[in-house]
């Protein structure tokens, strides 16, 4: 049983690192436009070999896709087209558009939706990494549309990455996404912008960078190739989640602008609650 990884980076090279590792394929194909992260990609040995799209379709048993969101939309009818009794596994950070694309195709049942809940602010083949997804959550989105058979091998390939799996409809993925994931990286974003704006006339204002900046602001250092996209495809709940950020942020501008310092206290506190979800 032949796989292939189309996007051979952060997300798809751990996935190649992990099957080689478990023997889980006969061969591991990647399939990868940069001529030069695919040199590099079998350098690190994160597949056996490179192929183009069609041909890597033709050979293999499942077709995993690990490219932004907006590649996605543009490969997937065209891959369904060409398949038979392959399993083609989407692990895209959105999923309503994807879905609502291919949804009346007639191998929608080869088909499943899938998003790891795992990944850094790196990418590229270099970010792959042994043991990303082992014990993070990979959702399975609409699956109840996928043949039986389909969502079985799919399934495997989960287990064999050491996660652990959820069912959500694509409106509650999104949204949930949106919430936890997708806003992070908006307020790392701006607070990159907000501290390099200071910088052009405190230059040395990073000299006190410490833990605290780094974990708030890692995830600024993302693909803007892959998070534009996920901006655009996932904007309503986006744009939902942020406007709830920017009044939270307003709250305690206000509290701190009028010296409501017992105010200030309690909003504080009550941001504490998170601690029963993050331990």
């Amino acid at each position: 049983m032949n796989i292939t990884i189309v996007g051979v980076g952060l997300i798809g090279g751990s996935i190649g690192i992990r099957l080689k590792e478990t023997q889980f394929g006969e061969k591991i194909i990647g399939v990868e436009k940069n001529e030069a992260n695919a040199k590099k990609a079998l350098q690190l040995g994160l597949v056996d070999e490179i192929q183009s799209l069609d041909e890597a379709i033709a050979s293999s048993r499942i077709i995993i896709l690990t490219v932004p969101v907006d590649a996605i939309t543009h490969l997937l009818p065209g891959i369904l087209d060409k398949v038979t009794n392959q399993v083609v596994i989407d692990m895209g950070s959105t999923k309503t558009n994807i879905l609502r694309l291919i949804e009346d195709h007639p191998n929608r049942g080869r088909y499943i939706a899938a998003h790891p809940m795992a990944g850094t602010e790196y990418s590229g083949p270099e970010a792959a990494i042994p043991n990303l997804y082992k014990d993070k959550v990979m959702v399975y989105v609409e699956a109840f549309k996928t043949d039986e058979d389909a969502f079985e091998l799919a399934d495997s390939l989960t287990e064999k990455l050491e996660m652990k799996t959820t069912f959500m409809t694509a409106e509650e993925h999104d949204m949930h996404t949106a919430y936890v994931s997708h806003i992070s990286h908006l307020t790392s974003f701006a607070l990159a912008l907000t501290v390099l704006e200071k910088e052009k006339s405190q230059g040395r204002i990073f000299e006190l960078a410490g833990s605290g900046f780094e974990s708030t602001v890692r995830l600024a250092k993302s693909s803007p190739d892959m998070w534009t996209p996920i901006f655009k495809q996932n904007r309503d709940n986006v744009l939902e989640v942020l406007e709830e950020h920017i009044k939270q942020l307003q709250n305690l501008y206000t509290k701190l602008d009028k010296e409501d310092y017992e105010g200030l206290h309690k909003l504080i506190k009550k941001s504490n609650k998170i601690k029963r979800i993050i331990k």
